[in-house]
């Protein structure tokens, strides 16, 4: 595994203009929507009296629908050639849909919105990530994506911090959120929204797309070899890393209150933001295999923490900790996928990346809630922290392509 030292430092003001606009693009949206999905759940259930079954049903739904949006919309920017305006119409369409949270006066409403959210999800996701990657040259590749990661949980923070503030203002006494404070949400929600669209159609341009690109393939095979592999290994450490609703609900078992949870998720979206873009920045410099790695084995030890936790503060002081996996893994693995496959097929990659990790999250969370319930709260932790170990190894023994130049 080489070093790679012949490569500049170049810091993040000299990033291009399209990770600027990207960046603040994701930063106002992840304002918008942390203020409003993370309490959808408390409206369903506290206003309108919706069960946790029909919750489940409505979340595993949105999910779907937008994992496998990713793929066709990743291809069909290749197919284009072109990033920008699929990018933008799927934040449009998230935008739009966010108004209609405030009329909403049954589950069915409530779905609808919600799915017409995570289809503007599944339509921008795997353009935006291909124009980031088209953006940049390979020895800024990793900074970028983790810029771009900092400024998407740097507005989670923002966004979470104004619900809180709404919520304390509104109804400090309630232990059960209201209609009127969720409308209130919803209404400043959009000022946000409004921002990210016009954010990415004013500031971002398009980047030609070398290479024949009139009919990428949506395979496997047609995306080579290395991805492939690189998808095994990843599918393999995603089918133990569930849905975080398990580790919310380990914090309340273990004796945390629902405002501590909201402030621990305030604290884990901090310390993401914090690592994202110096992890990228490393990762230029030291390879994406050993930040990806180093990820992957703080998951299996924070994960194991979740196991053997015994108090509630454990719990946070893990949670914080999970951020940092976050920032060392996520982007960088995105910056990765640019160096293993050809420009003209990027959109197609990051489409089947991202879908092919939603779909996986499905059984991964259902085997998470079976070894919950039959075996103890703690196995599914412990069955995590192994598949991220096992992961981490194969990750290691990997030769990896000669393409692949920032190993």
């Amino acid at each position: 595994m080489e070093i790679n030292t012949s490569q500049p430092r170049t810091g993040w003001r000299s990033l291009p203009r399209n990770v600027w606009a990207v960046s603040l693009t994701s930063f106002f949206m992840d304002i918008s929507s942390e203020m409003v999905l993370n309490i959808v759940p408390l409206f369903l259930s506290n206003v309108l009296g919706v069960g946790t079954g029909v919750i489940g049903l409505i979340e595993g739904i949105a999910e779907a629908t937008s994992s496998l949006l990713k793929v066709f919309s990743g291809w069909l920017s290749d197919r284009l050639g072109a990033r920008k305006w699929l990018a933008v119409a799927g934040y449009g369409i998230s935008a739009v849909s966010k108004p209609f949270f405030y009329v909403a006066n049954a589950w069915t409403t409530v779905a609808a919105v919600r799915w017409a959210d995570r289809v503007g999800k599944g339509v921008r996701t795997a353009p935006r990530d291909a124009l980031v990657a088209d953006s940049i040259d390979s020895n800024q590749r990793g900074l970028a994506f983790g810029f771009h990661r900092a400024a998407d949980t740097g507005g989670a923070v923002v966004g979470l911090l104004i619900a809180l503030g709404i919520v304390w203002a509104a109804q400090s006494a309630s232990l059960e959120l209201g209609r009127r404070t969720f409308q209130i949400i919803v209404l400043v929600s959009l000022i946000p929204a409004a921002l990210a669209v016009l954010s990415l159609a004013l500031g971002a341009r398009d980047v030609p797309v070398t290479g024949q690109h009139e009919r990428p393939v949506i395979t496997f095979r047609g995306l080579g070899r290395p991805f492939l592999v690189f998808m095994v290994i990843v599918g393999l450490f995603d089918l133990g890393n569930s849905s975080d609703a398990f580790l919310v609900l380990r914090a309340q078992e273990r004796g945390l209150s629902v405002a501590g949870i909201l402030a621990m998720l305030v604290t884990f979206n901090l310390v993401y933001t914090l690592v994202s873009a110096p992890a990228g920045s490393l990762s230029d410099r030291v390879g994406r295999r050993r930040v990806i790695v180093g990820g992957w084995l703080a998951y299996a030890a924070i994960y194991l923490g979740f196991g053997l936790a015994r108090a509630a503060w454990q719990v946070w002081a893990l949670y914080a900790l999970y951020g940092v996996y976050y920032g060392l893994a996520f982007g960088t693995a995105k910056a990765l996928i640019a160096d293993l496959v050809p420009a003209e097929l990027r959109g197609t990659a990051y489409g089947t990346y991202n879908a092919t990790l939603g779909l996986i999250d499905f059984p991964a969370s259902l085997i998470a809630g079976w070894l919950w319930q039959s075996i103890s709260p703690a196995a599914p932790f412990l069955f995590g922290a192994a598949l991220a170990l096992t992961a981490a190894v194969l990750m290691v023994l990997w030769k990896m392509p000669g393409r692949a130049t920032t190993e």
